[in-house]
């Protein structure tokens, strides 16, 4: 991380890229039990959050990211009722969960409870649904949480993670996608983030395989522009024993909630992958 008097640059080194963008101040910065966090206020972004940092959400561009990791699951779902969200600790993931009106659980088990409350009080505006009845938070280990679930309890599991490095390296790996399986119904869906298809090929070739090999028999990502983060483009994977080559059409064209980025013919067009990224996974 660089930064001067007016710029806050993300630097990654594995890949020689970074990202910056023009701050106005320092709103807030912490280090809490598992991880640094800052907040900004920046000139045309509105305000940013970082963790350790590395860029996280910002005002301007955020439902880009949470409308794509949420939305096409719960349209692919025929009835999603019981939904948990590993990680999102900015809750913006558990907002665009609880527009949909067939939900009547999401647990949100993030394991740094500070992210959350630090989310409450500088962006409020995703965390308006979290007094809603239905939202249940936990703040513990995701991995563990998800070793002790039921079986067959969930219809939708949820990763909204940082990268898979760290603390959330066990999110991206085939021991903990075998708990899910186990732990999502016959027709459940598990997304996940799956960093950058430009940049990051090789997480999401290890995730197809690693789904493929808990048991998961239908795999499809989806892409999207998200500047903020490395490369300015991102994915989110879906895995479910059952097929992910159909949705609820008509259910999404008629929702009764507003979304600014995803809709009905988008959710078909995002799956639609660049020939290299084709090429990649089915090697």
């Amino acid at each position: 991380m660089l930064l001067d008097q007016q710029w806050f640059s993300e630097i990654d080194q594995p890949t020689g890229t970074a990202f910056s963008l023009r701050i106005k101040e320092k709103l807030h910065e912490e280090h809490s039990e598992f991880q640094k966090i800052t907040v900004y206020e920046t000139t045309d972004f509105g305000r940013m959050m970082a963790l350790d940092d590395v860029i996280m959400v910002t005002d301007r561009d955020n439902f880009i990211y949470h409308e794509m990791l949420v939305h096409p699951a719960l349209f692919i779902h025929p009835n999603p009722r019981e939904i948990a969200i590993i990680g999102g600790g900015d809750c913006g993931s558990l907002h665009e969960v609880l527009k949909h009106h067939s939900v009547t659980q999401v647990t949100q088990i993030e394991i740094d409870e500070r992210v959350t409350r630090v989310s409450e009080q500088y962006f409020p505006a995703l965390c308006e649904s979290n007094t809603d009845p239905r939202a249940n938070f936990l703040f513990t280990d995701g991995i563990r949480w998800m070793q002790e679930a039921a079986a067959h309890s969930l219809d939708v599991i949820l990763i909204d993670s940082t990268d898979p490095v760290g603390m959330a390296e066990g999110l991206f790996n085939t021991a903990f996608y075998r708990e899910c399986r186990r732990v999502l119904r016959p027709d459940g869906i598990l997304a996940q983030q799956t960093e950058s298809p430009l940049l990051h090929t090789a997480i999401l070739q290890k995730a197809h395989h690693s789904l493929r090999t808990a048991g998961f028999a239908q795999v499809r990502t989806l892409h999207f522009p998200q500047c903020v983060y490395q490369s300015g483009w991102w994915s989110a994977t879906l895995a479910s024993a059952e097929s992910l080559a159909s949705m609820r059409y008509q259910d999404c064209v008629e929702k009764k909630f507003t979304t600014h980025y995803y809709h009905a013919d988008l959710h078909a067009a995002s799956f639609v992958l660049p020939q290299f990224i084709q090429t990649a996974l089915n090697t």
